[in-house]
């Protein structure tokens, strides 16, 4: 009975040993993802649906992120930047997803339109329209690192390739949603810095550009990522994309707009010769076009210090015809609106309404595009943006504001 009972008593302590053994080791292990994740943990907790998904009014789901850390913005920078979407998945699924999650990014045909407006007291505004078809959306806000500003943007989470038809759910499609930083589509930093990219279909089939010099190389989103996190101005900018090689991303082609809260914009193009004979990225240029430098494009831009933008190079002689113009119909009702008050609009909501204007819901489509996604006006003077999904304009529920301060 002795012997039973020691035998028993230095059971109870091997399997005591054995049990701490494994909660030091486990304790080992959760201190060491923590060492390794814990930006990556914060952002993921800090993802909350803000609006639920209406299949029968082709509204996605709507997300906001909080991102915590640089989510490697330095490194990919000092790196010399990505040549293509598959060197910047190869470099975000090692540095973010630690090479656990397979990526991709995804090919679309987007049709938006932006504007620049001023307030009667000053501020002053950027406004933007999103179109494209159903998909989830996520508003992301990146903190202020040394060197670098804090931002808020938005994103297609589609083309990080989220369901349409589903709720972002499940761990593996939130490491992924890690990567959304670098696809923003437009946002605002706390320089009071927006900028937007809206898509070209160049060269008759959206030939992307694809420049070939000893400079960097960058990809369309993450060129804008760069202008928000790095850029305290529209000079700061431009200088940035100059400083690349621009590889359009998703084998489409792109141009953006900047604006500052000096009142200071400019669209940013990169352009061959012709439409017709400019299918060859690889020998496209840099073309800025600054508001109070634009009477070569029109005599509605020269009377006005404001800019706006839709889906066709404004450069003069590039296209045969007004009707090879993509969305030129949404740039003259656009324009419309803006020389009737001189570029001045009561306040965000104002421009807010001109957006709806133009909402793919209402407006005669020339394309397949069938919603209008996000509307937002980002007020630069005061760092905020009033934003507003699937054009629900008005309603009670679906209008946000946030601001770099909240």
């Amino acid at each position: 009975m002795e012997n039973t009972a020691k035998s028993q008593k230095r059971g109870k302590k091997i399997i005591l040993g054995i049990l701490a053994a494994v909660l030091a080791l486990l304790l080992v292990l959760v201190i060491a993802v923590f060492a390794l994740w814990h930006n990556e943990l914060f952002s993921m907790a800090s993802m909350k649906l803000l609006q639920e998904r209406d299949d029968s009014h082709m509204d996605g789901a709507v997300y906001i992120m909080d991102v915590k850390g640089g989510f490697y913005l330095d490194e990919f920078v000092a790196q010399g930047g990505a040549s293509s979407d598959a060197e910047l998945i190869s470099f975000i699924t090692g540095s973010i997803t630690r090479g656990l999650i397979p990526m991709s990014i995804s090919e679309s045909e987007i049709a938006c339109s932006s504007f620049t407006a001023e307030t009667p007291e000053g501020d002053r505004l950027f406004a933007r329209n999103y179109d494209f078809s159903k998909t989830n959306t996520c508003i992301v806000r990146t903190q202020a690192n040394e060197g670098r500003h804090a931002t808020i943007s938005t994103v297609d989470l589609q083309f990080l390739g989220m369901d349409v038809e589903k709720n972002v759910e499940g761990l593996a499609n939130r490491i992924t949603c890690l990567a959304a930083p670098y696809i923003p589509l437009d946002g605002i930093n706390d320089a009071g810095v927006a900028c937007g990219i809206y898509m070209t279909y160049q060269g008759g089939d959206a030939v992307p550009t694809d420049q070939q010099t000893d400079r960097p190389d960058i990809t369309s989103t993450t060129l804008l990522r760069l202008i928000l996190d790095y850029a305290g101005s529209v000079e700061e900018a431009v200088e940035i994309a100059s400083s690349y090689d621009l590889h359009d991303s998703a084998k489409t082609s792109y141009h953006y707009m900047v604006a500052d809260a000096s009142g200071r914009s400019a669209i940013l193009e990169w352009v061959g010769e012709t439409d017709a004979s400019d299918t060859d990225g690889t020998q496209r240029e840099l073309v800025v076009t600054y508001n109070d430098r634009d009477s070569y494009i029109g005599e509605t831009e020269a009377a006005s210090d404001v800019q706006w933008i839709t889906n066709f190079i404004i450069q003069p002689g590039y296209y045969g015809s007004d009707g090879e113009k993509k969305g030129y119909d949404r740039y003259q009702r656009i324009g419309e609106e803006l020389a009737r008050t001189g570029g001045v609009v009561e306040d965000e909501q104002a421009a807010m309404d001109i957006l709806a204007i133009v909402g793919r819901r209402t407006w005669n489509n020339d394309d397949s595009n069938s919603c209008t996604v996000h509307s937002a006006v980002y007020n630069l003077t005061d760092r905020s943006v009033l934003w507003v999904p699937n054009e629900h304009y008005g309603e009670n529920g679906a209008v946000y504001r946030f601001g770099l301060d909240q």
